[in-house]
């Protein structure tokens, strides 16, 4: 684990997390106590600012989840369909199933009256009597939980938590397992973009009009070979010391051009142009995308993109937007909100891999934590996708509490039940400062029934081999800014990478047992997140202006890649594989693709020697950026020119204390997909033995 004096120097919360880690529960079981957890306010309170109390006028929506009967044996069961050696295996629950530990009606309305009977009116219930939903007020949630509620600031993210532990009220009280919504986390984007380094604005972005002007269309400003042959480069400050000399693979050699995949060249990087031109592109399915607000031009945007890129056009038949809570009060949310991007993001990522599925974006009319959980429970209740991508997290769960925490588990372990792999991003900013191998696991990617995408970087090599995969994870260290920097090492950053690390929360589930720890691990399996060698998207804005707007990535787009070619798999199976994660993990040498520690471009790496008033001091690849690693030192490294005087180093495969090994790994899971020996290896069948 990174020492407290090396956090701290990545992250001025590096100090603060790591001590609050050691105030967190200790690992806990996912199967909720007879009643919500004793204990059940969130840790983060002790540290949050407290803001004050709610007013007790404002309006929410509760989300509860009851007692099962026979817990132990629903877990096993569900556990059992994901063993090939089960006479269950595959074998989804109906409603029948689910029925065998379901409340009865009498506990269910027992439930339903408590909650009437203090004011709250019922939106929806789960038909299998599993959870029920209410909308009421603060003031009739505090009554009713015996609670209050107030707000909070930390790490300057806003919540609401309950400040006492909260209990429903009556008999009721004894059959209710957890609750969302007391606690009020919003769900994050983890979207990114390459970004200009002088302005910190978006490396490119351009009214798609004027992108076209050019005389060779997009193709002149898009290219899948970031890296180019190594350059020599000299700085000085009028010839005066000192003066620096830098050699090394170049990162973008012509600024007009943006490092960036095209549709096919994706197919093309996981395997799968051949499974597509014989018609395993997704057909059949329907991939399903888990939003916040939704916004008018998602369709128009995402058929721009697939003219431009020669991919089919969405149509009535095969995408549409469906509202569980209707559509949000304010149709600007999602460009108030950067939710826009989000959207676009995902629908033309899903479509680039799997052009044949049918796109059904499901947006909720908010965007925190409860929102979420319904539009989750509407897609098992009306069965509408088996393969579901979330590009977002709520807060890291140091701060979330065991009642939001069970809540997701719930769901999530139906959803598992009912045959369906949720799938969400493992986060963008490393491990937040808190150190390995806690790292930065957020909720509810850190459940044991969600498959967890973490992030990577794709990068041509110049000597003309195969691409280098690396682990996503950026450092930065400027070499010169007008006058060479002395030393360099004084200017590095962490820019960005995959969330990932060891639940403090949910045990390590049965099929993680060969992986170290005692806790979750986070992720399970990766694809393609570094933004500096990201994806292009088009969008409409606000003012109806329709953009592209190219190096975009993020975990937000590792998660609907992924989500994709899981719906080939199940396509290529013949019916649902249910949740990836533990067939991920059970998958042999050849049928994913271990990203590994990578050098491919030494003695090409980054490098170079300042001269002054000393003396001359040389710095290699790791010597530049020594002040930022820790445990890797093999990576990729490149010198990015901006502008004449101006150039950074930067780094592939360095995400904070996160590291990439060989074999499992906090940033990258087990691997990247890898075409027909992945669908493969998951479903167990050869290509001959099936139509299409």
């Amino acid at each position: 684990m990174a020492s407290l004096k090396e956090s701290a120097r990545r992250s001025p919360l590096g100090l603060t997390l790591i001590a609050f880690a050691s105030l967190a529960l200790p690992v806990l079981s996912s199967r909720p106590a007879s009643a919500l957890p004793a204990h059940n306010t969130p840790k983060a309170i002790q540290i949050a600012n407290d803001l004050g109390r709610v007013d007790p006028a404002t309006e929410l929506n509760l989300t509860l989840v009851l007692q099962l009967h026979n817990a132990d044996e629903y877990d096993k069961a569900v556990e059992a369909l994901y063993d090939p050696a089960s006479p269950t295996f595959h074998q989804w629950f109906t409603a029948k199933d689910f029925a065998k530990y379901a409340p009865t009606e009498a506990e269910f309305e027992t439930v339903r009256q408590e909650l009437v009977g203090h004011g709250f009116s019922v939106v929806s219930s789960d038909p299998d009597r599993f959870s029920i939903r209410v909308h009421g007020t603060v003031s009739t949630a505090e009554s009713a939980f015996q609670t209050e509620i107030h707000t909070f600031r930390y790490n300057g993210k806003t919540f609401t938590a309950h400040t006492r532990e909260a209990q429903l009220t009556g008999q009721a009280g004894l059959l209710v397992a957890s609750v969302a919504g007391l606690e009020r986390h919003q769900a994050h984007s983890q979207l990114t973009f390459a970004k200009n380094f002088l302005t910190g604005k978006p490396m490119y972005k351009k009214p798609l009009s004027k992108a076209q002007d050019s005389e060779d269309g997009l193709g002149s400003i898009i290219t899948n070979t970031p890296l180019t042959a190594p350059s020599l480069f000299t700085f000085s400050n009028a010839g005066a010391l000192p003066i620096a000399t830098y050699f090394g693979t170049v990162y973008d050699v012509n600024s007009a051009l943006i490092p960036d995949y095209t549709p096919q060249q994706l197919q093309s990087h996981y395997g799968l142009t051949n499974l597509i031109k014989e018609g395993y592109d997704g057909h059949g399915q329907t991939i399903a995308l888990v939003e916040a607000f939704g916004y008018a031009s998602a369709e128009t945007d995402a058929n721009t993109a697939a003219q431009i890129f020669g991919l089919p056009a969405l149509t009535s038949s095969n995408f549409s937007v469906i509202y569980p809570e209707g559509p949000p009060p304010n149709p600007a949310d999602a460009y108030l909100t950067g939710w826009f991007e989000e959207i676009a993001l995902d629908i033309q990522a899903a479509h680039s891999i799997a052009p044949g599925a049918k796109i059904l974006v499901v947006a909720s009319a908010g965007q925190d934590n409860e929102d979420q959980i319904a539009s989750l429970e509407y897609i098992i209740t009306k069965k509408l996708s088996t393969a579901v991508s979330s590009s977002w997290e709520n807060d890291d769960e140091i701060i979330s509490g065991p009642a939001e925490e069970n809540a997701f588990n719930s769901v999530l372990k139906k959803g598992a039940a009912a045959g369906i792999s949720f799938q969400f991003s493992s986060g963008d900013g490393g491990d937040l400062g808190l150190g390995s191998p806690l790292g930065s696991v957020a909720v509810p990617s850190n459940s044991p029934y969600a498959t967890a995408v973490g992030g990577t970087s794709i990068l041509n090599d110049p000597n003309g081999k195969d691409q280098i995969v690396a682990g996503w994870g950026n450092d930065v260290v400027t070499l010169a800014e007008g006058a060479p920097f002395d030393p360099p090492t004084a200017t590095g950053y962490f820019f960005g990478g995959a969330g990932g690390g060891e639940s403090l929360f949910y045990a390590k589930p049965s099929w993680q047992k060969g992986l170290p720890g005692t806790g979750r691990q986070v992720p399970d399996v990766s694809a393609l997140a570094d933004p500096n060698t990201g994806v292009p998207i088009i969008f409409t804005d606000s003012t109806g202006i329709q953009y592209i707007q190219a190096g975009v990535g993020g975990t937000s787009l590792a998660s609907p890649l992924f989500t994709a070619i899981w719906a080939i798999a199940d396509q290529y199976n013949g019916h649902p594989l249910g949740f990836a994660a533990p067939a991920i993990a059970k998958l042999k040498a050849g049928q994913i693709l271990d990203v590994v520690p990578n050098s491919s471009l030494v003695p090409f790496d980054a490098a170079g020697t300042v001269y002054d008033s000393s003396g001359a001091s040389f710095y290699s690849a790791t010597g530049l950026f020594a002040g930022l690693l820790y445990s890797q030192k093999q990576f990729p490294s490149a010198i990015f020119p901006i502008t004449p005087g101006f150039a950074i180093a930067l780094s592939f495969g360095t995400d904070s204390s996160l590291t990439v090994t060989k074999g499992w790994d906090n940033v990258t899971g087990f691997g990247e997909p890898n075409g027909l020996p992945f669908i493969q290896g998951v479903t167990g069948k050869s290509k001959g033995s099936l139509g299409k």
